[in-house]
């Protein structure tokens, strides 16, 4: 008898679930890893940043690709909180509040952001400006960011974090082989629910921050067309 046929003497059709979750994390993934270094391009581009673009790495686990991608979010945070810094330090403090002044005009916040840029860096563009008050005037990007790090966090740490990303064409028997060393047989069952509310809620912030990240990335190629 196999493995499977002993965890899931019941319901055969319960022996494609690990395999269903595990795909369904691995897509949602790759979509953030896609959104990631779309950012990732716009703040090397407009913002002088020198952040390396990322991939999942097949040959690695769940838990490993995990922390590619909370690194460079984390990274594109602390660049954001640079930039802040920056206006903070070479702007009057009037000047400074308005960039986060919901009443004041986009057009005068550009114009500060640009001013700023300019003294950095000798020149500066529009888009630069309207990316940096695009990133500092709305705490959307950095929320979701910080979701989803989070999220991330418990997806590395769950059962199936340790499996390798390409296991899934190896077959079910392969996954379940991978992650009974963590578990005993009587608790997989739980393991995987409880697995299923994680990828429930990192689908549901992976939209979240895909679309915060649209909303820049959108917004810049309607400034160079």
């Amino acid at each position: 008898m196999a493995l499977s046929d002993l965890l899931y003497p019941d319901n055969p059709k319960r022996k494609q679930e690990l395999i269903h979750l595990h795909q369904e994390l691995l897509d949602c993934m790759s979509t953030n890893f896609h959104a990631t270094n779309e950012l990732v391009g716009v703040l090397n581009e407009h913002l002088g940043c020198t952040i390396t673009p990322i991939e999942m790495r097949e040959s690695s686990t769940v838990k490993e690709n995990c922390e590619v991608i909370i690194q460079v979010m984390s990274e594109i945070q602390h660049q954001v909180q640079k930039i802040d810094s920056d206006m903070k330090e070479k702007l009057e403090p009037v000047l400074y509040q308005k960039l986060y002044d919901i009443k004041e005009p986009e057009l005068e916040k550009i114009a500060i952001a640009q001013r700023v840029f300019s003294i950095i860096f000798g020149e500066a563009t529009a888009t630069a400006a309207m990316v940096a008050i695009k990133l500092l005037s709305s705490n959307h990007l950095t929320l979701t960011a910080s979701k989803l790090i989070g999220l991330l966090a418990q997806i590395g740490a769950s059962v199936l974090g340790g499996v390798s990303i390409t296991i899934i064409g190896l077959g079910l028997e392969m996954i379940l082989h991978a992650i009974l060393g963590a578990v005993e047989r009587s608790q997989l069952l739980t393991a995987v629910r409880s697995y299923e509310k994680h990828l429930a809620e990192f689908k549901a912030a992976s939209e979240k921050y895909q679309c915060a990240i649209h909303e820049v990335t959108s917004l810049v190629r309607q400034q160079v067309q």
